[in-house]
């Protein structure tokens, strides 16, 4: 079967795939049967295809450190499948899901509810390594090749990271610190996600769906919170132990405007004796701009379905909340999509905002940055 989408009355004229596939699927808004729209399909070890008749369908997907996951219910099949066994999902010939069975059940009905997963489940795996000068991008190759994953694009990072020890972590822990390293030093995020079976890194901006707008209309509820209790410091610490000289380097910056109104929300790190004393000025400052400020979460339910919205894309938002008016792009930290006979709708997860990056972003005036170095003796 084609994976192009029926193009009838779609001017064709200089449109690439993506572009084939977006107005497919803004063609198609609101219009969506189950039997007729979604193809799934198993493929057994001995490489027979099954298509089973799936009664319902959900996928999720996170903007980071998460596998997408698949769950389904499907009638009992005279020929079953099993554990390990590769599920492909389409939305109008549209392949949006590839991965691989790992858990069934079934109810008295006959019902057989299967949970699949695609292969970032994979990067759970742990192992030890020693990375020296490498980008996130190379990281990611390398552990792909140890693991055998499929890669896809991976755009270039460019940070390197000089030097770092992995002992006993999970591959995910390991891609998601040169991530972290990549946006404070770089202040540029990357989102690494699973499409449709290969390895795929790309920058936020990137991923932005800008045909998309969504408002009070768009879903049936939406719930908006504020919090500085997780992940929220006004004041920078970092630590460097010269051993030769020995000495504690002291680095900190602080907001003294948010200080005064929150207390004292401390971040502290200990940062290599090799890093240099701008390298480490620069870090400490973009942890504060990173930090510095409330977390704001944003949720809606029962949105309308775009295939388009997965973990790390992100759109437009205009909604007036009380306390503050939303009108920017904002991005979608977990998204489940829930399709049900001729229904189709997402909750949605968000975080954070794309006019103002969060590594920019910051509640109120730093100062510079004091060092303090004590005597280790």
């Amino acid at each position: 079967m084609s994976i192009m989408p029926d193009l009838k009355g779609i001017k064709l004229i200089d449109l690439n795939r993506e572009s084939w596939i977006n107005a497919a699927i803004k063609q198609s808004v609101g219009k969506f049967e189950l039997e007729k729209d979604i193809e799934l399909t198993v493929t057994l070890e001995n490489g027979q295809v099954l298509i089973p008749l799936v009664t319902s369908l959900e996928w999720t997907t996170e903007r980071k450190g998460a596998c997408g996951v698949l769950e389904f219910e499907v009638l009992k099949e005279e020929i079953e499948f099993t554990e390990g066994n590769r599920v492909s999902v389409k939305y109008k010939d549209i392949p949006f899901f590839l991965g691989y069975i790992f858990k069934r059940s079934r109810t008295k009905s006959g019902k057989i509810k299967v949970t699949a997963y695609d292969q970032l489940r994979y990067l759970k795996n742990k192992d030890t390594y020693i990375f020296k000068n490498v980008t996130a991008t190379e990281i990611i190759k390398r552990i792909a090749e140890d693991f055998k994953l499929e890669i896809g694009e991976l755009e270039d990072t460019r940070f390197k990271i000089e030097k770092r020890i992995e002992d006993n972590k999970t591959l995910f822990d390991m891609i998601l610190y040169a991530l972290t390293e990549t946006l404070y030093n770089t202040k540029k995020q990357f989102i690494f996600y699973d499409d449709y079976g290969k390895l795929t890194l790309k920058e936020d901006e990137k991923m932005r769906i800008l045909d998309l707008i969504l408002d009070d209309k768009s879903a049936t509820d939406y719930k908006y919170s504020t919090s500085i209790d997780d992940k929220t410091y006004n004041q920078i610490k970092l630590l460097r132990v010269n051993k030769e000289a020995k000495t504690r380097e002291i680095y900190m910056v602080k907001d003294p405007f948010n200080i005064k109104s929150w207390g004292i929300l401390q971040y502290f790190e200990n940062v290599d004796e090799k890093m240099t004393e701008a390298k480490i000025k620069e870090k400490v400052e973009s942890l504060l701009k990173l930090y510095n400020h409330k977390k704001r979460n944003f949720a809606m339910e029962n949105v309308f379905g775009d295939i388009r919205v997965r973990g790390g894309s992100s759109m437009l938002i205009k909604l007036n909340v009380g306390d503050i008016v939303v009108q920017n792009y904002m991005i979608v930290d977990k998204v489940k999509h829930k399709f049900e006979y001729q229904k189709h709708v997402m909750s949605i997860d968000f975080i954070g905002q794309m006019g103002i990056k969060e590594s920019d972003k910051n509640g109120g005036t730093g100062t510079t940055v004091e060092r303090t170095v004590e005597n280790n003796e």
